[in-house]
């Protein structure tokens, strides 16, 4: 499809799990969009938290343009910025700096204010094996027993970039270079969706400890948590193909790449739009406890 979209009827949504996902049709991600169009795929997205989109054909300037109609655009990423003359790209390959995200996180959930939402455009994939799973921490809140989600109102938990992902993610000298600049922040464990008003776990591999807890009982808790907000009827599996562009609420998600796909090439191109801070339950947002990501937000070197 080409041309400006500017009417509802052109798009099509069709949910793909009972609690998380949905593929939009009627879309070219290459073109403008009308407002109405943007307005609807900002809803799928709210209701669905992460939307498919096949068959896409964009560049960097194609993928810049279309996220920016969701939001000022961030850094590629806080710590390597993006490549030369695409400041705003993070490029997700297997053969660059040889880092995997098979682990469950938010993006950049060590920050202050995490992104709002991730543009992931898929370039290179296996032929067997990639795919990414996305959970719906919304979905999971919602379902978690009443004394469990009360507690769960109350906590503030630390997410570092030196943490459980870090270890898992990085070694030897691609470790070193991460951590180069470490970035501490307390969330809390339940914040309330800017748009939606709907209340959401953030958790993942970059949550390091509870405040106020010892830290086995911090990790023992988290691990609770996380075990709810990743449970299968609330996840949605991917099988990629080459020119698939995947949006998710970075806010509502969890997601969790599977490393399946040993010495095979694997290569995503990722745009994130900024976001606020989170606020709990209580209305205390978030607090940086270490490192400085304003130009990272700001979209700037």
């Amino acid at each position: 499809m080409t041309g400006t979209i500017s009417s509802a009827t052109d798009i099509g949504v069709t949910k793909l799990a009972g609690n998380v996902g949905a593929e939009i049709t009627g879309v070219d991600a290459g073109q403008p969009l009308g407002d109405e169009a943007v307005a609807v795929l900002r809803k799928a997205l709210l209701d669905h938290k992460v939307i498919y989109l096949r068959d896409q054909h964009i560049d960097y300037a194609a993928q810049v343009a279309f996220a920016q109609r969701f939001g000022e655009l961030t850094l590629g990423h806080p710590i390597y910025g993006g490549p030369e003359n695409k400041p705003l790209l993070r490029e997700v390959d297997s053969r660059g700096d040889g880092t995997r995200a098979n682990h469950w996180h938010t993006d950049f959930s060590y920050m202050e204010r995490p992104p709002s939402f991730a543009f992931l455009y898929n370039v290179v994939c296996p032929p067997v094996g990639g795919d990414t799973i996305w959970a719906n921490t919304a979905a999971a809140y919602a379902a978690l027993p009443e004394e469990l989600r009360d507690l769960a109102d109350r906590l503030r938990i630390v997410h570092s970039n030196d943490a459980d992902f870090t270890d898992d993610t990085y070694s030897g000298d691609s470790r070193t270079n991460y951590l180069d600049n470490v970035f501490e922040t307390e969330h809390p464990a339940v914040r309330v969706h800017p748009e939606t008003g709907e209340r959401s776990l953030l958790l993942g591999g970059f949550a390091r400890r509870v405040v106020g807890m010892s830290p086995h009982a911090g990790r023992d808790l988290i691990r609770v948590l996380q075990e709810y907000a990743t449970k299968p009827e609330y996840t949605v599996r991917w099988k990629w193909r080459v020119n698939d562009l995947v949006i998710w609420d970075n806010r509502a998600t969890l997601h969790y790449a599977i490393y399946d796909y040993d010495g095979q090439h694997r290569r995503g191109e990722r745009v994130t739009a900024s976001g606020t801070a989170p606020v709990g339950v209580d209305g205390r947002p978030s607090v940086t406890l270490r490192g400085d990501t304003t130009a990272f937000n700001e979209g700037r070197n």
